[in-house]
């Protein structure tokens, strides 16, 4: 353990920062410019993991394990929304037979 937390100490954290918003970006662009659902729920795995990986190097450069309890609460809530996100899916596909975002809009009243 002490192993790793000096090999992230070596980095500095300005890099995690830069990395991490680099990804949180495009996982951004991707939510805001594709009308595929999957594509839509990778990118907002992305966005996650972006934070997830922050969370996880000020814990590391902190010293505290507080950053890694809210990692494991984060990564509770996306396995929870990619299950209903597929289930959504599913069953738009099974309704539409596509999974363009605009099918969506076929499900209202």
């Amino acid at each position: 353990m002490d192993n790793m937390m000096a090999q992230l100490q070596g980095i500095p954290l300005q890099h995690y920062l830069i990395f991490c918003s680099t990804i949180f970006a495009i996982g951004v662009i991707g939510v805001l410019t594709r009308r595929n659902v999957i594509i839509i729920m990778m990118s907002i795995e992305l966005m996650l993991n972006s934070v997830n990986l922050l969370l996880a190097a000020f814990s590391a450069y902190r010293g505290d394990p507080a950053g890694q309890v809210f990692v494991f609460f984060i990564m509770a809530l996306a396995a929870a929304e990619v299950a209903i996100g597929l289930a959504i899916v599913i069953m738009v596909y099974r309704n539409t037979k596509s999974i363009d975002i605009e099918s969506f809009t076929k499900l209202r009243l």
